[in-house]
């Protein structure tokens, strides 16, 4: 009795393995998860602070659906010091999560039969969203290090927009200003919209963070998108944010009234206190998936696995074709290593190679998955 439009949404790939590997280390086995997308460290006290003195403060009633306009001009000010991106508070939207502002984003552009270009492996939530709007997604190739290729061929006069994730869930690549510029060309060109996905713009790797929409005539038709997850560790707290274009940003703000209200209320106000307080945090943070980065490259390369570099977020993305694909070689991993990793094939066509790992779990960890590889590649 289920809708067409729901039936026709797949399971998230990246949700259903980490599920899998609670299970079983429930029931004994020892599982390495590295298909988790989450950092493995704590809330900065001060940000966990500020929220418990918020909520003993009142600070638990409705909020406006764009949020508390502190946060807003927060954000705001972020958003032109940091990304020059020329926002204002009333040009900022606060969401409960970054998952949900990419969800109103493609619901508010797409309407039936429109094609939105994924750059792409890309991240497992952006085809459903797009389906759920009664779009239809497009991928566009990717080179050996995931820059896009031929990205012109994808766009046709049903195209409304491109999605850009940089740094890039599931390759961890970092694009450029010859990429971000080619994007913005072919926008102008084809008048059409970018959606940029920057939630990991803080855990990047000797790269420069772009925003799209501080590049010349782009404020206008993008929606740059982010949250406080993965910089600041905060996951479960359930907080993100967009800004862009004010005609679009009226119906996305009337399908949020009519759907999450808004972000919990003191959630909001800590977030004011990640932004405005020490970000030390999220640097040790950074330098320390730097370092987790680098052993599992070497460690990988080691064993005869490919892999690009990644320039940002806290993924890799190895080509495993030589062992089998990435679905064989993910349950192989499982079964006989007792390792979960993400098949790359949940991520669209042209990962079906591919495995991503996370490398959101502790040195002394990633180092035994290491070890559990190479005796079950030498078995």
């Amino acid at each position: 009795m289920v809708s067409k439009r729901l039936a026709s949404i797949e399971e998230s790939a990246t949700m259903r393995i980490s599920s899998e590997a609670k299970r079983l280390n429930s029931e004994g086995f020892d599982i390495i998860d590295l298909g988790v997308g989450e950092p493995d460290f704590d809330t900065p006290r001060h940000i966990c602070d500020a929220a418990c003195r918020y909520m003993l403060e009142g600070k638990t009633r409705y909020t406006p659906t764009n949020g508390i306009p502190e946060l807003r001009r927060a954000i705001a000010k972020k958003l032109r010091e940091e990304n020059r991106i020329p926002a204002v508070p009333e040009d900022v939207i606060v969401t409960p999560g970054a998952k949900m502002a990419v969800f109103a984003a493609i619901q508010a552009l797409l309407d039936e039969g429109d094609e939105m270009v994924l750059i792409g492996p890309s991240w497992v939530s952006y085809e459903p969203c797009i389906k759920f709007a009664g779009g239809r997604p497009v991928w566009a190739d990717v080179d050996q290090d995931f820059m896009p290729m031929d990205l012109p061929e994808a766009i046709t006069e049903r195209t409304k927009a491109i999605l850009v994730n940089s740094p890039c869930n599931p390759t961890g690549a970092v694009f450029g200003h010859e990429v971000m510029k080619e994007i913005r060309d072919i926008a102008i060109d084809h008048d059409i919209y970018v959606v940029s996905d920057e939630v990991y713009e803080k855990i990047i790797y000797g790269h420069e963070h772009i925003s799209i929409a501080s590049l010349p005539d782009m404020a206008d038709r993008t929606i740059t998108i982010n949250g406080f997850s993965k910089s600041y560790a905060m996951t479960g707290w359930r907080l993100g944010y967009l800004t862009g274009p004010r005609d679009m940003l009226k119906w996305i703000s009337r399908l949020l009234s009519h759907s999450v209200s808004h972000p919990t209320t003191f959630v909001q106000w800590a977030g004011i206190a990640a932004l405005e307080g020490p970000q030390d945090d999220v640097r040790r943070m950074t330098e320390e998936f730097r370092a987790r980065r680098d052993i599992l490259v070497d460690g990988l390369r080691s064993l005869g696995i490919r892999c690009a570099l990644p320039g940002g977020a806290f993924y890799m993305f190895p080509d495993v074709s030589h062992l089998g694909g990435g679905d064989v070689f993910a349950e192989r991993l499982l079964k006989e290593a007792k390792i979960a990793v993400t098949p790359g094939s949940a991520f669209g066509p042209g990962g079906e190679d591919y495995i991503r790992i996370s490398y959101a779990t502790s040195r002394e960890r990633i180092k035994e998955a290491l070890e559990r590889m190479e005796s079950m590649l030498n078995s």
